[in-house]
């Protein structure tokens, strides 16, 4: 292997160890973002913001107060400096009256004048000792003497002492005087106009992520088989292009289906007209064994029909209203009892459900009759909670093969051996159930029961 071959394989190593950490990093903040679109939209404007309070803040306090302080400060110590040459140019001012009347009347200055001695110990530092650093700067540059200074005594005070040969210079400034002190007002008005354009965007995101909020339940209810009352296009212009393309193919999809039903029922009714001569020639014919064998498969085709026409109408023609849950599952029970089963029934939560309740009965229906063909006891159980209303039903029956229980739900699918078969049945019972549920925005499962059969789960949300 050449050098060359060695650099390319170092490189794509390091290339697939970048990826790899990129991907993790990838991940990680993704798990920790905001999943809703409200929350990103205000993380959007919120860190842009806050980046940019922080800049200029960092940049006005480093910039801005570090220079107006310096000159303040080089200012006082100046006043100092100069008191301490009229000091020194006017002996005959014996009591100083001269020396602090010109202190306190030109310059704002209170200055006193102490007996020889140490100075004292000095204080604790501020945190924040812009103030401090630039006094002692500017002192030991102008004045280069022993001094010791005071920034955290007195609020509005600073408190400044100077060696002198034969006495103590003690000189109290105004803090305003030596420090930019207006701080508290800029960030006043940083955080306050910052709150305001805040709350400003916070009101108008809301009143965009509005109609998409709208257009997402109308959609999630039209998945449900419900209705949307009051969807009209909101918003801004794209959402209202969204909104009208929703309305439209609900719109064809509605259509389509009515086009269906209307289809269906014409076929429906010629159909059942010449079934209906069928019986009525049988019936004028007289009773024999053959005309006996005619009306059972005129019977058995009559069903076949039925079964057809259920399954390619689906629930088109019904709303979802309120529908009891707990008394629905009770009427199964009901049933199954008087066609000769053993049938339990339990139900946990809020009984009332949104659902189609003709359809859903029917789903529920095909499912415990399917269990009753096969099985003696069946166990039928409810649960609702926040989310999702679940129907299990159980039985003891033999079941199904599990690589089989996908298979059963396809249209006019009989098997030999599994429990959907019936003498004259079509194959559409499993499928007929399934469709129902899928118009709920649910599904159907198949299991194993605890009772030793099959378990059918229908499980919608609500």
């Amino acid at each position: 292997m050449t050098a060359l071959d060695t650099g390319l394989t170092l490189i794509r190593t390091a290339r697939r160890q970048v990826s790899t950490l990129n991907g993790r990093l990838g991940q990680g903040f993704k798990s920790w973002m905001p999943k809703g679109l409200y929350a990103r939209a205000l993380l959007i404007m919120i860190v842009p913001m806050v980046v940019l309070q922080s800049v200029v803040a960092f940049v006005f306090m480093e910039r801005h107060w570090n220079t107006v302080t310096r000159r303040l400060s080089a200012a006082v110590v100046q006043d100092i400096a100069a008191l301490m040459d009229v000091y020194k140019g006017y002996p005959q001012d014996k009591d100083h009256a001269l020396l602090r009347r010109i202190a306190q009347q030109r310059l704002g200055l209170v200055v006193d004048f102490l007996p020889v001695g140490d100075m004292p110990p000095p204080g604790p530092k501020p945190f924040f000792s812009l103030l401090d650093q630039s006094l002692s700067v500017q002192i030991g540059r102008q004045i280069a003497r022993p001094f010791w200074i005071d920034t955290v005594g007195r609020s509005s005070l600073v408190e400044i002492r100077v060696q002198l040969d034969d006495s103590v210079m003690r000189v109290f400034a105004q803090r305003s005087a030596a420090y930019a002190s207006n701080s508290e007002i800029f960030l006043l008005w940083m955080v306050g106009t910052s709150s305001v354009l805040l709350i400003v965007a916070v009101l108008f995101l809301r009143n965009q992520i509005r109609p998409i909020v709208r257009l997402a339940d109308a959609a999630e209810s039209f998945g449900k088989g419900r209705e949307a009352p009051n969807f009209r296009p909101r918003g801004a212009l794209e959402v209202r292009r969204a909104a009208h393309a929703f309305i439209e193919m609900k719109s064809r999809i509605e259509r389509s289906i009515e086009q269906r039903t209307a289809m269906l029922a014409g076929v429906s009714h010629d159909l059942r007209t010449i079934l209906t001569r069928f019986k009525l020639e049988l019936a004028l014919i007289g009773d024999s064994p053959e005309v006996d064998g005619m009306r059972k498969d005129v019977d058995e085709m009559a069903a076949m029909l039925e079964a057809y026409l259920a399954f390619a109408r689906g629930d088109s023609g019904e709303q979802a209203q309120p529908t009891d849950m707990a008394q629905a599952l009770e009427e199964l029970r009901s049933d199954a009892e008087r066609n000769g089963h053993a049938a339990t029934v339990a139900f946990h939560g809020l009984p009332v459900v949104t659902v189609k309740p003709a359809a859903f009965k029917r789903c529920l229906g095909n499912l415990v009759s399917n269990a009753a063909r096969y099985a003696d006891t069946i166990a039928i159980s409810g649960h609702r909670d926040h989310r999702w209303l679940t129907v299990t039903i159980d039985d003891d029956g033999p079941g199904i093969p599990q690589s089989m229980r996908e298979e059963v739900f396809k249209p006019f699918l009989r098997l030999d051996d599994a429990r959907n078969q019936d003498e004259g049945g079509t194959g559409l019972g499993l499928a007929i159930t399934r469709d129902i549920a899928r118009s709920h925005g649910g599904d159907i499962t198949l299991g194993d029961s605890p009772m030793g059969g099959l378990r059918a789960t229908v499980r919608i949300p609500v």
